[in-house]
């Protein structure tokens, strides 16, 4: 067995060497598929801290996903029309300044979030999922019906949105910003989980009256990590609408709330490089498969099922074969 530190450096370092060598060979493709990879990895990363480490298994997590990806395509188009955002009573103007789109776009998923959290987390087991999975439909058949930014049609972005001294339209560039997102994202899950509120967040999922005895509120505790959570999903949906160039409302379908998980339990539910593996397992399905025939999804199908028969650990798991810690 691989200890779970160094798998997941091999791992990381495999991500990154990946588009390092595809720069050399002169194969930009591969590199947007590695960027690919990571972006959704972030938001699987984002979706762990709320289902691995409090036990919340929400089918809306692609609510944050678009609301990220919109919060970009909307700034993002302002800028391109030159017409401003809201004329009264205070001139707001579109950006294509990558960090001011990020800021809003973890500020709009968080604020969702907390909504969506404060009314879901009310409830428990299959009445949180089916809640989360209306609020997800809501934003789903709300931007559907938003015919200012496309409509079902969606909403096209021209030119990809600046970063300070970085050449964005180039893929290495671009990679190389959501590289370190992920990063920072994963960073930040660990520091969560072996932080107190992570303990006490894992302690809520495992036995919540218990929790309530010692004076701390699990309801708290779980909001706080679902809005950490939509945070850091809503961040991803922004680089995602960026790397397309393009944002619909398939970003808030539930489908896409589902491969979120599937890229969890791929990897290992609770580990914290388990969304990394998950998404670049998915990523290289899709397009091996993918070009092989239109039902590849059967064979992943087919995978996950093995996965959750024989490794219930998911991928690393199975490599490392410890249970599931933040490491």
């Amino acid at each position: 067995m691989i200890r779970e530190p160094i798998l997941n450096a091999v791992i990381m370092a495999a991500l990154l060497a990946v588009p390092l060598w595809a720069l050399w060979a002169g194969e930009p493709f591969t590199i947007t598929l590695a960027t690919r990879a990571a972006i959704l990895a972030l938001a699987a990363v984002g979706l762990n801290i709320a289902l691995g480490l409090g036990g919340l298994v929400s089918l809306g997590h692609a609510a944050f996903f678009g609301i990220g990806g919109y919060a970009m395509g909307i700034l993002a188009h302002h800028a391109q029309t030159y017409t401003p955002l809201m004329e009264a009573p205070f001139l707001i103007e579109g950006t294509k300044s990558m960090p001011v789109i990020w800021l809003t776009a973890i500020v709009a998923a968080s604020l969702a979030a907390l909504l969506i959290g404060a009314l879901s987390l009310r409830t428990t087991g299959v009445y949180f999922i089916m809640i989360t999975l209306a609020f997800g439909q809501m934003l789903y058949y709300f931007a559907i019906s938003w015919p200012t930014y496309g409509g079902e049609d969606g909403l096209s972005i021209y030119v990809r949105n600046d970063f300070p001294g970085l050449n964005t339209l180039r893929p290495f560039p671009f990679f190389a910003i959501s590289y370190v997102a992920l990063a920072v994202g994963l960073f930040l899950s660990w520091r969560i989980a072996k932080s107190p509120f992570g303990l006490a967040l894992s302690a809520a999922r495992q036995n919540e009256a218990r929790v309530r005895t010692v004076g701390m509120d699990p309801y708290r505790l779980r909001l706080t990590a679902f809005v950490i959570s939509g945070a850091i999903t809503g961040l991803a949906g922004a680089l995602f609408a960026d790397l397309n160039r393009f944002v619909s409302p398939t970003m808030f379908s539930w489908q896409m709330s589902g491969e979120f998980i599937v890229f969890i339990i791929l990897g290992g539910t609770a580990r914290l490089f388990g969304p990394v593996v998950g998404a670049c397992l998915f990523v290289i399905l899709e397009h091996w498969l993918g070009g092989l025939s239109d039902y590849w999804l059967v064979f992943l199908g087919a995978i996950l099922l093995l996965v959750v028969l024989f490794a219930r650990g998911g991928v690393i798991g199975a490599l490392a074969g410890r249970e599931a810690t933040h490491d």
